[in-house]
């Protein structure tokens, strides 16, 4: 679908340009009280039930925000997008698992991917060793082999390496991202970026405008929401490899609160001076060490996400 023809064509009445404005107008409404958050704003769908952004936000605020949001989209090259909305048929049931599930999202690519039947997350660290790279190269090719869609946050290190043996291996692959669609990070990912949102999908929740006004410092802060989102997406996570202190673990303590599997590679845990393999061990997460392990448990307890 090109958004630039739905715009044009169907703003007078409840459009999915309509709904991309006002939620880029909710974000940007940082001058009350209560900032705007994924938090605060689930908290607002709640207290409004039924009701989308547009219905939230004025028809003149909406359309200069969706205005812009295309104007930059169309700066970057970004030509082709699409929108999903909590509540519209084709928007997936199990997003909502989420402490604060998302209203709205875009994504470039196949949306069908979304509702792969086998969906899984591998994820770990920027940093990883060579034996790790193997290990993460070696679980990805066995997991598209056996028919399951590879998701993961396009960051360095344990992410790219998911998201090219997908691909290599002539598997799928979803890739949520911790950044607008029009921002690519790490930079030299721009090229696996493009590739994952013509031939895959590519999913950000981040919203475009408050984004591109906000520094650094403070837009690091929805990387550890995509986790939560990567999670509430798939059935389970796999920790390839970590530190003490990874934003990976992020990810962890939410696909145990979703109820999702959280699977563990065994080598984590004979690491000196690394504790959270155990900890999270403790609390419900499965240690692997076959990939048979990861199967076994899976088909224990297949989720209804249908």
């Amino acid at each position: 679908m090109s958004i630039h023809s739905t715009f044009r064509s169907d703003f007078g009445a409840i459009s999915p340009m309509l709904e991309m404005g006002a939620y880029e107008w909710l974000w940007q409404q940082d001058t009350g009280p209560t900032k705007p958050s994924f938090k605060n704003l689930a908290e607002l769908f709640r207290a409004n039930p039924g009701q989308g952004p547009s219905q939230l936000v004025s028809e003149e605020d909406a359309r200069a925000c969706a205005e812009k949001v295309l104007e930059r989209f169309s700066k970057k090259g970004i030509g082709q997008f699409s929108v999903r909305m909590q509540g519209a048929a084709d928007f997936p049931e199990w997003l909502k698992h989420a402490d604060h599930p998302l209203q709205f999202l875009y994504y470039q690519g196949n949306w069908d991917l979304a509702y792969s039947p086998k969906r899984i997350a591998i994820v770990g660290t920027r940093n990883p060793s060579e034996l790790g790279q193997r290990r993460a190269a070696k679980l990805v090719a066995t997991l598209v082999h056996d028919g399951f869609t590879i998701v993961s946050g396009l960051a360095a290190g344990i992410d790219t390496i998911a998201h090219e043996t997908a691909i290599k291996c002539g598997g799928d692959t979803i890739a949520v991202i911790g950044t607008p669609l029009d921002q690519v990070y790490p930079k030299q990912n721009q090229a696996l970026q493009q590739a994952i949102a013509r031939e895959h999908l590519l999913i950000s929740q981040v919203p475009v405008l408050v984004y591109a006004r906000r520094p650094p410092t403070v837009n690091r802060l929805f990387f550890p929401e995509r986790n939560i989102t990567m999670s509430a997406l798939t059935q389970a996570t796999v920790i390839v490899e970590a530190g003490e202190t990874s934003g990976t673990l992020i990810q962890a303590r939410a696909a145990l609160k979703q109820g999702r599997k959280l699977f563990i590679l065994n080598s984590n845990f004979g690491v000196p001076g690394l504790t959270w393999p155990h900890k999270y061990e403790e609390k419900g997460a499965i240690r692997i060490r076959d990939f048979s392990d990861i199967l076994t448990n899976l088909n224990a307890t297949a989720p209804t996400q249908d």
